[in-house]
């Protein structure tokens, strides 16, 4: 099947796995209308429509601070128990929705305790909203499984802290950990100790590189901390040239380092200038692990159906190329390898081949 033969339909049914989706960037434009109303907060409007139109427009800026700075909204309206337990549910419902079968959200605790939660309060709570959407979406016939991964915000000093309730939850839903936020002169060798605590005690952790800094950030996520995958990466064609690979690009793409590449992100940020020349389709041909991924829902504006679409329409990728970008993050998710080999054999390939 070629590209230009595969439609939103078919898309909207094939099997997807999402690596790279945070929690505080993909609420439903009404439910923070709703919450702000409940707890006070003042958003730029009311109508959900307009403020789904404002988070795209803000975070089509192509600087990655003000990007961040939107989910000021989002994350006012999660300080409560109530707001965390249906943001995680919805968060759920939602990649059901959209033929998610296997997600990884990830979200900062250290960003959710201005309401008086601890943060071992804000763990218990989200992964309690989250089994609340796997049942709610396995009762429906859409299973999906979620895992969590826990964020420690780079240029704070709590990132030790974070990786320490990755360790004690790591039975209890949350399968690895990240750190986030502005990337560009908060290297991640800052906070060695923690990645070298997550070592020591068995917890697989991603690192946010190469998005808004180049090289030298890959470089330490993976040769200096020991980061499994790499959070965005789009940078290392910087060590590309004329398709031969430098030392770094080929260490990634012969140890199969997962990228978690996010192309309308990407766009939004200035880290990439087009669907049609993201470096993600050119990294695939070249045989690196690429995977497809959302980012922020409500702040892209988009979800899986949408990013494999645009791929599709703009890069020409075929429906063989996206079922290989699913296979490869169920290959790199941070669950066990015989809940990946089920969900590649049992799930993803089967749906597929009925798609088709």
């Amino acid at each position: 099947m070629t590209a230009t033969r595969v439609d939103a339909d078919v898309i909207r049914r094939l099997p997807k796995a999402v690596l790279h989706d945070h929690l505080d960037g993909g609420l439903r434009p009404e439910t923070v209308v709703e919450l702000a109303q409940a707890v006070g907060h003042t958003l730029p409007t009311t109508d959900p429509d307009e403020l789904a139109a404002w988070y795209y427009e803000a975070a089509n800026s192509g600087d990655l601070v003000r990007y961040i700075a939107t989910f000021e909204h989002t994350l006012a309206v999660m300080q409560t128990r109530e707001g965390l337990l249906r943001t995680a549910e919805e968060y759920v419902l939602d990649l059901a929705a959209d033929g998610v079968v296997y997600g990884e959200v990830r979200y900062a605790p250290e960003l959710i305790t201005a309401g008086g939660l601890a943060l071992s309060e804000v763990v218990e709570t989200v992964q309690e909203g989250l089994a609340s959407g796997m049942a709610k979406a396995a009762a429906a016939g859409t299973p999906v499984r979620v895992g969590t991964l826990l964020c420690g915000m780079r240029m704070f000093d709590r990132v030790r802290e974070a990786a320490d309730l990755a360790v004690a939850f790591r039975d209890a839903g949350v399968v690895g950990f990240d750190i986030a936020g502005a990337e560009d002169g908060f290297p991640p060798a800052d906070h060695l100790d923690a990645f070298e605590h997550l070592r020591r005690e068995s917890v697989p952790f991603t690192i946010h590189a190469g998005e808004a800094h180049g090289l030298p950030s890959i470089h330490q996520a993976l040769q200096v901390c020991g980061a499994q995958r790499i959070g965005h990466g789009v940078r290392i064609t910087d060590d590309i040239v004329d398709g031969k690979l430098g030392r770094l690009a080929g260490w990634v793409r012969d140890r199969r380092v997962a990228l978690e590449m996010c192309p309308t992100s990407n766009l939004q940020t200035g880290a990439a200038t087009s669907i049609a020349e993201h470096p993600i389709t050119a990294l695939k041909d070249l045989g690196f692990r690429v995977t497809l991924n959302t980012d922020n829902r409500l702040v892209s504006g988009t979800t899986m159906t949408r990013e494999m679409s645009l791929l599709v329409e703009e890069a020409g990728w075929t429906v063989e190329d996206l079922r290989t970008v699913t296979v490869n993050a169920l290959k790199s998710a941070f669950i066990p390898f015989d809940e990946r080999k089920a969900l590649i054999e049992d799930v993803v390939l089967p749906g597929y081949a009925a798609a088709l």
